[in-house]
């Protein structure tokens, strides 16, 4: 063999190897979920499980964070490739209105996951039967960086309460309002969130307490003829926790999961991809995965405009959207 066969071998040999290594570079994937107390921090480490032992090269982590609002900070700020977030928080950061005033997001749907129910959450002996009741209450609107704060705020308002005036606000975390509410230092607390939530559950099965959830579903035309018909009514049944004895009339908004309109379309096919198609492994962490199917994946439940690549997915599976 020439040394002239041999030296353009060797370079070959090296580029091959160097395609290589670069082909094989891992990708890490942050998934913004939300507390501990909830729902979207388990089914994100879920997803993230799924992501990293599924898809060659990548290593999926779930990120704890303060809620949807800070999400989809991280989603702008592309600290986080993923998120959760309600359709109403994403819709304000995409149109850059009220808490994106200054601060715009280029979101995108991945896809729609399921209902997120607003939770009115009180026990027996605060004095707490109706959503009138909460004036002159110490009331936990949940954590600043959250969309509960942002459904909160629209379901008190359409009761015809002031969230200033009327009540005695904090913002606290599902986790951390439980405890609040058990240690009699606030008395009723909201959270949006899938069902069960385990922290809504830990205080109904605390000794002593008798959980009371509160109807506002009377709310939801209100909301919709100020915020563009994104929630809708429903129910949290009976026996969903512990000494809930009757079901709970409730607003409702959907979830979904986003991304930035700068990931490539493959890396958001791929994702959606293997999520969708792992669902029922997802499931055994929260049976709320249940709830994610193909007719679910359409303009009705998400206002926020599809990333190409899960479009892409969704179209090959036959999806209305």
């Amino acid at each position: 063999m020439t040394k002239t066969k041999l030296f353009f071998g060797a370079v070959l040999g090296t580029a091959l190897l160097a395609g290589y290594a670069i082909a094989q570079q891992p990708m890490n994937i942050a998934i913004a979920t939300g507390g501990t107390g909830g729902v979207y921090y388990p089914m994100g480490g879920g997803m993230a499980n799924i992501l990293s032992k599924t898809l060659p090269g990548v290593q999926a982590t779930a990120r704890v964070t303060g809620g949807s609002v800070d999400n989809l900070k991280l989603i702008g700020s592309q600290q986080s490739e993923v998120a959760f977030s309600m359709v109403d928080a994403a819709r304000d950061a995409f149109q850059g209105v009220d808490k994106f005033s200054n601060n715009k997001v280029d979101v995108r749907t991945l896809k729609v996951l399921y209902p997120n129910r607003m939770h009115v959450v009180t026990v027996d002996g605060r004095g707490i039967e109706k959503m009138s009741d909460l004036k002159g209450k110490r009331v936990s609107t949940g954590s600043p960086g959250s969309a509960t704060e942002v459904m909160a705020f629209r379901v008190i308002e359409a009761a015809g309460l002031d969230k200033d005036k009327d009540m005695t606000r904090e913002r606290l975390g599902v986790a951390e309002s439980t405890n609040a509410l058990k240690d009699g230092k606030i008395d009723a607390y909201f959270w949006v969130g899938g069902l069960p939530t385990a922290a809504v559950t830990d205080l109904g099965a605390s000794p002593g307490v008798k959980l009371k959830l509160i109807d506002h579903a009377d709310v939801v035309d209100k909301m919709n003829a100020k915020y563009g018909g994104i929630y809708s009514t429903g129910v949290i049944p009976a026996k969903t926790y512990p000494g809930q004895d009757k079901d709970n009339k409730i607003a409702v908004v959907q979830n979904i999961l986003v991304a930035n309109a700068a990931m490539t379309d493959k890396v958001a096919y791929d994702i959606v991809k293997t999520l969708f198609e792992k669902r029922d492994e997802l499931a055994l962490v929260h049976g709320e995965a249940k709830a994610i199917a193909l007719d679910t994946q359409n303009n009705k439940n998400t206002t926020i405009p599809w990333h190409p690549g899960a479009a892409k997915y969704f179209a090959e599976k036959g999806a209305k959207m």
